[in-house]
């Protein structure tokens, strides 16, 4: 389809330097650049809730703020130099 649009000077400027740096018309640039702003976002894209597990809390001897600690019970005692 043909149609006439009007865009600032200076974008233009930019379109036409995209185009002859990628090898394709400035129609071509201008109109990936739309079906770009038509794809779905993130916050359009529903996202399936994350199941939630009953316990009684972090495991005996893991502390929370040592990656140390969370790495050995993770790995079930096997120590980080044995992974490496």
């Amino acid at each position: 389809m043909r149609t006439t649009v009007r865009i600032d000077d200076e974008v233009y400027r930019r379109v036409k330097q995209l185009a002859d740096r990628s090898g394709r018309t400035i129609g071509q640039v201008i109109e990936d650049a739309i079906q770009l702003a038509f794809r779905p976002t993130p916050k359009d894209v529903s996202i399936e809730s994350l199941p939630v597990f009953g316990g009684s809390g972090v495991m005996p001897g893991v502390d929370l703020t040592s990656n140390r600690s969370i790495a050995e019970a993770m790995d079930e005692g096997v120590s980080l130099d044995a992974l490496r």
